[in-house]
């Protein structure tokens, strides 16, 4: 099958951070699978003028290559909802988006952009609810994985490394934890920007997972404030430790035992304190660790890849498409010549640019002054525009483009 992959290829677009988590692992996982993939990067802001000759560009690569499925990985408002529309009435490919973080995207993102697609897919089962309540019905549950092709048996605790360790940036909780352990004497290896010990390369995480004795995951979104309350969410770290070969230690989140079994492959801690016992357990009884990550290993092989995961995704959107009333098979230019008339910016709108970014210098500083507007502008957006936000008239796009590069946290 041929696949336009539609994701940032660079982690924040930024190619000088390595390698995005969907492209290095998505892709590589739809090539094992026997497809024709070709990715079209929308986070790389150098190589187009702005989102209309971005989205231009995206449709006349379907034109020209016609695949029969398209993958996308929306992070903003990067593919506008009237491209998607478009897309969907040509038929020329099934349409799929992956959510990230739909546990706490969903009220500003999903709810808006679902309804544009033949299906989209979410990690947050507790959202389907939701999805079902606002009348879509093509919505896949599925989940982050492992990579097939980096699986590794576990070593035995008395062969490990470090006693504890954890991998992902510093934010949110994750501190408090890291402190609690170690005003209780367990000394915490941590990797990721924000840390002492900064940030570790990507061929390098594996090993580490595996030579961990226990390796830790933290479960909050890291936005938490009055305004958006915590949430846990699983990430993809719950899998790639079993299969690693590493022993999972997680802060608990909704529906994490629907894919592993507590206390016998993985294991969760809720507080602090919890936390300390169960470290402090595991490095006193190796040979329960070593059972459980034995066990977690073999479940992840089994059931938690990402060739299974991408095998899955692409039959749904298939058999969603065949459902869809049969598309013109070309792209229709005069609605998209009508969606780009919207995409202007007035002298108007350039006095609010620069105002909104004038008020946010005081807070953060001239050179973060621009985002944190573009922030600002995009939260009152989807309040009080709604979808609005994703459309070509979409306020956030047209006066921040080169802003618009969201800072996803892992």
């Amino acid at each position: 099958m041929k696949i336009l992959f539609v994701t940032s290829r660079y982690q924040y677009g930024d190619p000088a951070r390595g390698e995005a988590y969907e492209h290095q692992n998505f892709l590589p996982a739809l090539l094992r699978l026997g497809h024709d993939v070709q990715v079209f990067d929308h986070a790389l802001r150098s190589q187009y003028t702005d989102f209309i000759a971005l989205n231009r560009a995206l449709l006349e690569k379907v034109e020209t290559w016609r695949p029969q499925a398209i993958l996308f990985v929306q992070y903003l408002y990067e593919i506008w909802t009237e491209t998607w529309d478009i897309l969907r009435s040509s038929g020329i490919a099934a349409t799929a988006n992956w959510a990230t973080d739909d546990s706490w995207k969903y009220p500003q993102a999903s709810r808006f952009l679902a309804p544009h697609l033949d299906a989209f897919v979410t990690t947050a089962r507790e959202r389907a609810s939701d999805y079902a309540r606002d009348g879509y019905d093509r919505v896949l549950v599925s989940q982050w994985a492992a990579d097939a092709a980096r699986l590794q048996a576990p070593l035995p605790s008395a062969e490990c490394q470090y006693d504890v360790s954890f991998i992902g940036q510093r934010y949110g909780q994750r501190p408090v934890f890291i402190r609690a352990l170690e005003r209780a004497g367990i000394r915490v290896a941590c990797f990721g920007h924000g840390w002492p010990r900064g940030s570790v390369a990507g061929e390098n995480i594996a090993p580490l997972m595996r030579q961990s004795r226990i390796s830790l995951n933290f479960s909050g979104q890291g936005y938490a404030s009055r305004f958006l309350p915590q949430r846990r969410q699983i990430k993809a770290r719950i899998f790639e430790v079993p299969g690693a070969g590493g022993f999972l230690l997680s802060e608990w989140a909704p529906a994490i035992d629907r894919y592993y079994r507590m206390g016998e492959e993985i294991d969760v801690f809720r507080t602090g304190e919890e936390l300390v016992a169960k470290v402090q357990y595991y490095l006193r009884n190796p040979e329960v660790r070593d059972a459980c990550a034995r066990r977690a290993s073999e479940r992840t092989a089994q059931e938690h890849t990402y060739d299974a995961r991408m095998r899955e995704l692409l039959e749904f959107t298939v058999a969603r498409h065949a459902q869809m009333p049969a598309g013109t098979g070309r792209i229709d230019w005069a609605s998209f010549r009508e969606a780009l008339s919207r995409h202007t910016v007035s002298p108007l709108l350039r006095m609010l640019r620069t105002s909104l970014t004038g008020a946010a210098r005081p807070f953060v500083g001239k050179k973060r002054a621009p985002r944190a507007a573009r922030r600002f502008l995009f939260e009152l957006s989807w309040r009080f525009l709604g979808q609005g936000t994703y459309a070509a008239n979409g306020l956030p796009g047209r006066l921040f483009y080169h802003e618009s590069n969201t800072l996803l946290k892992r």
